[in-house]
């Protein structure tokens, strides 16, 4: 993972903007010698949402049926019915 200084991003954010879009790697940015951000693209963005998103809901059923709050695959299919309309 490439690093860079914040001053450096401020100096250089379009140069650091295509070379992130060409290689597609984050872009870990320091201020004082400490991590600050991570700079990424936005595909690379939306991806990890899109991931976190199922990995929440995947958690949310484990959880549910670690508290037995199940329903009948009938219920469950007239909810969603519901839903649809």
């Amino acid at each position: 993972m490439k690093v860079e200084l914040v001053t450096t991003l401020k100096r250089q954010a379009t140069k650091i903007l295509s070379e992130l879009k060409a290689n597609k790697e984050p872009v870990l940015i320091t201020e004082h010698g400490k991590p600050s951000a991570y700079l990424l693209s936005v595909d690379d963005y939306e991806l990890m949402q899109r991931r976190l998103a199922i990995l929440e809901g995947i958690a949310r059923g484990e959880r549910a049926i670690t508290e037995e709050k199940l329903l009948s695959h009938h219920d469950a299919k007239e909810q969603m019915s519901k839903w649809l309309k």
